[in-house]
């Protein structure tokens, strides 16, 4: 006999969007307004639910910031998984594509919330385990894409020293991004650094 899973009530949908719409706020206001801000409370009205509702679904502060950080993450890491069939073939233009790809994950309002995460951090030892592990899971999500998405071959001598100095800079230069719009200098160095990547993956024999 075949069994079929269980239908989502009313009540389970309406709990999931209530998640959601938590974790949408939560990263907004972190990246508006930084950790000392950015209450439990303060989410919950922007979210426009109650704060009880919202310690139902994360009990502590905590909790809460890091879910929704990590939630961001994985769906923008599935977008742009789903636009990788969109990607130039293998060479040159495909290696800049990608390292465009790589910087726009670490520039913009969800960058700037994790980095108000990463401060808090610094100086709370509660949040600092739960960032170290999730900031290390992220860390080797983009390192996974980026290898895939360049065709890399990280036995090759140097290839995994630059996919992850790829990774190192695109963190850099959202931290410039921060304070002003850093967009016309990025794309240059951008432009620069695919050109070394691009040596390094497939060097030019003499």
């Amino acid at each position: 006999m075949t069994t079929h899973p269980a239908a989502r009530t009313p009540q389970q949908d309406r709990s999931r969007a209530t998640r959601r719409r938590l974790l949408a706020a939560a990263v907004d206001c972190l990246a508006e307004v930084g950790w000392n801000g950015s209450t439990v409370s303060v989410v919950a009205e922007r979210a426009g639910v109650s704060r009880g509702a919202a310690q139902h679904h994360f009990p502590t502060r905590e909790d809460l910031f890091t879910a929704a950080v990590e939630h961001v993450t994985a769906e923008r890491l599935a977008a742009v998984r789903a636009h990788a069939d969109e990607l130039p073939a293998v060479g040159p233009a495909r290696t800049e594509a990608v390292v465009d790809m790589i910087v726009r994950l670490y520039t913009g309002p969800l960058f700037r919330a994790a980095l108000h995460l990463w401060v808090a951090a610094a100086t709370e030892e509660p949040l600092r385990e739960r960032i170290v592990a999730l900031e290390g899971h992220v860390g080797r999500e983009a390192h996974r894409a980026t290898v895939e998405f360049l065709g890399a071959d990280e036995s090759a001598p140097g290839v995994r020293e630059t996919v992850q100095a790829t990774l190192d800079m695109a963190r850099g230069l959202g931290l410039a991004n921060l304070l002003t719009d850093d967009s016309a200098r990025r794309s240059g160095v951008i432009r620069q650094w695919a050109s070394v990547l691009e040596g390094t993956l497939r060097p030019v024999r003499p």
